[in-house]
């Protein structure tokens, strides 16, 4: 059996290299959504935090090491650029942003959590 070692964070991760290293186990992670707190009560990423855009900075500061891995996506890839480069600026040094966001998250059909039951 071989074990498939996921690769080091990229500036640009497409949903595939991150449930890799979901499932590698390798807890040292955090999957930012910054949408909207009701985008993502509706739905979200499978173990994802919220951190709208317009508190994500004061938030992550709070809470988060700047050496941390983080993953974020947005209702876009702009937002989603956006708030990596905020990020980085506040001196993230590991941030990868999830291009396709949700969406491409879904297409491919991994996990997600929230009241999907409400989409119609």
């Amino acid at each position: 059996m071989f074990i498939i070692i996921p690769q080091t964070l990229k500036a640009k991760t497409r949903p595939q290299g991150l449930k890799e290293r979901l499932d590698w186990g390798e807890p040292a992670l955090t999957i930012i959504d910054v949408r909207s707190r009701d985008a993502f009560n509706i739905s979200h990423i499978m173990g994802a935090i919220s951190m709208p855009l317009n508190e994500l900075v004061e938030r992550a500061l709070m809470s988060l090491e700047l050496v941390r891995d983080i993953y974020v996506y947005g209702s876009d890839d702009q937002e989603t650029a956006q708030a990596a480069a905020l990020l980085k600026e506040a001196g993230y040094e590991n941030v990868a942003e999830l291009t396709g966001g949700l969406a491409a998250w879904k297409a491919v059909g991994y996990p997600i959590d929230g009241n999907v039951s409400i989409i119609a």
